[in-house]
């Protein structure tokens, strides 16, 4: 089942005994908790029957006697397991998973990686509980990821703006939920979000982010780009340099696609450069008067080479600061 079809069914109150929430991305995963915490009981039965634990905290026979006991006064009784990867004898309530409670709804949370579904409980968990695997986004699905949950908040969303956030916050999906929050309570309802909002509340500089950065870079703009590399230095925990390079890998490679794709129709681009409309080409384009291929494969090789020494992988330069790399890279790629 689907995230949005296991959050319907939960809404509808049509709960599982088992739900084995797994996978790099918490954000899902927390969400299907919540509702389930605000569904599967009136808050007036969540003392006697919800009950939530650790995995760090808790041992297998103690669990199991909690998962067995009956509801008191009440349909059904709760019980979420949090940090379950931190659990010594996971493995051991594999009895319970082949022959549940009918009336506990039973809650894992497996944070932060995926579990093995090879494995003995694994097969059995996919066989007789709800299995959900919270998958992180790709860098290129989270501007219609962005759109999207505005759009289910009822809030417009300038495509520009969608992007902005996206290249600012990368796909930590929590803390861009947080900041459109943050958007719809300071903003008019009805309001449609610009790239003027997103920089006013979100906190981006106007001249200073990696949006502009991207189109200093594609102009060649060498004064500009002195700018936002002194501002980025000065910045440096809020303009990481691995995720600098992370965006710039991702405009650079789109830019060398551009080369292959020229006489095509925009639509045919649009769709194969995994773009969200032609509005955003004109950047890429800019990109691509300015560069020759080899240029652009030179860039991308740079961009590989800096990663790995912006995470110290070559000795050489360990202690080499980040806003050293960054200036060195930015400079390499307009020389």
């Amino acid at each position: 089942m689907t995230f949005e079809e296991i959050l319907k069914d939960i809404k509808a109150r049509k709960f599982q005994p088992v739900y084995f929430l797994h996978g790099e991305e918490p954000f899902f995963t927390d969400q299907l908790e919540a509702a389930i915490i605000a569904h599967a009981l009136p808050e007036a039965e969540r003392g006697f029957n919800q009950t939530i634990l650790y995995g760090k905290d808790v041992e297998a026979i103690g669990l199991l006697d909690s998962l067995r006991r009956y509801p008191m006064m009440s349909e059904r009784q709760v019980l979420i397991l949090r940090e379950a990867q931190d659990m010594k004898g996971f493995s051991e309530l594999i009895g319970y998973m082949e022959n549940p409670m009918p009336s506990t709804v039973f809650v894992v949370c497996y944070k932060h990686k995926k579990y093995d579904m090879g494995s003995k409980m694994g097969k059995v968990l996919k066989a007789k509980t709800l299995v959900f695997e919270s998958k992180k986004l790709y860098d290129n699905q989270v501007p219609d990821w962005i759109a999207a949950y505005a759009k289910s908040s009822k809030m417009g969303l300038e495509p520009a703006a969608a992007q902005l956030l996206a290249e600012y916050l990368g796909a930590d999906l929590g803390k861009i939920v947080n900041e459109l929050d943050k958007l719809a309570l300071n903003l008019p309802t009805g309001t449609l979000i610009t790239v003027h909002h997103v920089q006013e509340y979100v906190g981006i500089s106007k001249e200073y982010n990696i949006y502009e950065l991207q189109k200093a870079l594609a102009m060649r703009d060498k004064a500009k780009l002195a700018r936002i590399e002194q501002y980025f230095s000065a910045n440096i925990r809020k303009n990481p340099l691995i995720m600098t390079i992370s965006s710039l890998y991702s405009f650079f490679s789109k830019v060398y696609m551009l080369h292959f794709l020229g006489g095509k129709p925009e639509h045919e681009i649009v769709k194969a450069l995994e773009l969200r409309s032609e509005w955003f080409l004109k950047e890429y384009k800019i990109g691509l008067q300015h560069y020759t291929l080899p240029q652009i494969i030179k860039i991308i090789e740079l961009l590989k080479v800096y990663d790995l020494r912006s995470k110290g992988v070559d000795t050489d330069t360990t202690n080499t600061g980040e806003a050293e790399l960054m200036k060195e890279l930015f400079w390499k790629i307009i020389h």
